[in-house]
């Protein structure tokens, strides 16, 4: 079931965020608005546009909410496979799941470390900016 909703969740996303769709939408809302006059602008020709766009509303939530939350647990598989294999600190490695306290301090220790590394940074600009202009 979880399969089958995955895929229906994200056909669903990529064909509703396609032009051809909103262009579709655009025509029914326009359709809707021309066949006011044919309706008296009633109250039922109100109701058909609010409960068609709140229960499309209502469904599409879940389904982007759905594909974002699998795209998102895939970056950090990605993520967390690049630290892994790479000369970064594995301390980052399921930072997502730290509390907001634990991020911030975390966010703090990186930047010292970018500002040390921008201060190292400026000095051997400076040193080799000296060593030119010494040289004849």
């Amino acid at each position: 079931m979880d399969q089958f909703f995955a895929r229906f969740a994200t056909a669903t996303a990529h064909a509703t965020g396609s032009p051809i769709t909103f262009i579709l939408c655009v025509a029914a809302v326009l359709l809707w608005a021309i066949s006011g006059p044919l309706f008296g602008f009633s109250e039922t020709w109100q109701l058909v546009i609010n409960t068609g766009t709140t229960i499309v509303t209502f469904l599409m939530v879940f389904l982007i909410q759905n594909t974002q939350n699998r795209d998102s647990a895939a970056i950090q598989a990605k993520l967390d496979e690049i630290i892994l294999f790479s000369d970064a600190e594995n301390d980052f490695v399921g930072i997502e799941r730290l509390t907001d306290k634990e991020l911030e301090e975390l966010h703090a220790r990186c930047e010292k470390a970018a500002e040390r590394s921008q201060a190292m940074l400026q000095n051997t600009h400076a040193e080799r900016k000296a060593r030119k202009s010494r040289q004849p």
